[in-house]
């Protein structure tokens, strides 16, 4: 893999993070989270998108200061703990983990710290992370649904206080509710959350009326949408609801916790989504940080656990993030 500084300020590409860590958890045989996800998610990018138009860049480990930027010092102690003692998942929840999950769990975590200091730096044009595991459902003093640490979390912590960043937006749109994202800033009016997901459907958090609380009131904007929901429903919450929002917010960098669990046929999830549906609001996205944000965007994996689909999807998106790209050159 390339080194980011080879990427000249001229010819900006998209910097897709990814380390063969990150394939080291493995929770075990049969689990949907599984080490192939790293694999089709890579193939699906060299598939749709030109070799030209992305720089490869193998990430240096997250630190213990990092993590601690949005979890609890107890938390990181049971996570150690429980990684030591060689327990089958995390004491704290549903969470399945071996005996690299740990290193692997740092990596991913570097690979968004990398990226949004490569995308601030005006290294790269805007980045995908290819991390695992997944970092959304996990709150500031428990993992839980398969994740470990925040890795999108900890990424808006470290640009706000390493570059002076001061509004990040994140649009979740996984199938599932990011309850982790949603309760770290839940207080906080510097960070907007914006989710699109499935209810009923497992954290059970995410309803519409959980919008902030204290400062952060107004700061988080659910929308939660029935099985079987899919272009209609989720591309106009992102026209209807994001957008307008965004007028008024002006964000200063923008962060996807990037699920294709939402596209139809995962194995964990009733959506409806096509891969140019993952396009359309990939250029959305867009939109709102070329207006907004010279076009900083930092995009992570999250969920999405049938193969085909996921290799697909994720190399629509970042299709769509090499486009952004060319299009911010020419500027």
């Amino acid at each position: 893999m390339g080194n980011v500084n080879a990427v000249s300020r001229e010819d900006k590409l998209t910097g897709i993070f990814a380390h063969p860590k990150c394939r080291q958890h493995d929770p075990g045989e049969g689990h949907p989270e599984c080490p192939a996800r790293y694999d089709a998610v890579l193939d699906g990018i060299r598939s749709c998108v030109p070799e030209d138009r992305v720089e490869y860049v193998e990430p240096q480990p997250a630190t213990d200061e990092h993590v601690l930027m949005c979890h609890t010092r107890e938390y990181l102690t049971t996570v150690k703990r429980d990684m030591e003692l060689g327990f089958p998942s995390l004491t704290t929840g549903d969470t399945d983990i071996c005996e690299r999950s740990l290193e692997a769990a740092y990596m991913a975590v570097g690979c968004v710290v990398a990226a949004v200091d490569a995308v601030v730096a005006g290294r790269v044009a805007n980045t995908f992370c290819v991390t695992r595991p997944p970092g959304h459902h996990a709150t500031s003093s428990r993992g839980m649904g398969f994740c470990i640490f925040n890795n999108v979390a900890i990424g808006v912590r470290h640009a706000q206080r390493a570059h002076g960043i001061g509004r990040a937006l994140v649009v979740d749109w996984d199938i599932h509710h990011g309850n982790g994202t949603q309760e770290i800033f839940y207080e906080d009016p510097s960070v907007f959350y914006f989710s699109t997901h499935q209810w009923p459907l497992y954290p059970g958090t995410g309803r519409s009326d959980e919008t902030g609380r204290g400062q952060g009131w107004g700061f988080t904007l659910n929308c939660p949408f029935a099985s079987g929901s899919g272009r209609t429903e989720i591309i106009g919450a992102f026209r209807e609801k994001l957008l307008p929002a965004m007028r008024k917010f002006m964000p200063e960098m923008v962060f996807v916790s990037a699920g294709f669990d939402s596209r139809a046929g995962d194995r964990l999830g009733q959506f409806t989504l096509e891969d140019d549906d993952f396009a359309e609001m990939t250029r959305i996205v867009v939109a709102v940080a070329a207006e907004y944000c010279s076009g900083r965007i930092v995009s992570c994996l999250e969920g999405g656990y049938s193969l085909d689909g996921l290799a697909s999807a994720a190399g629509v998106h970042v299709r769509e993030l090499a486009a952004a790209s060319v299009e911010g050159c020419r500027r």
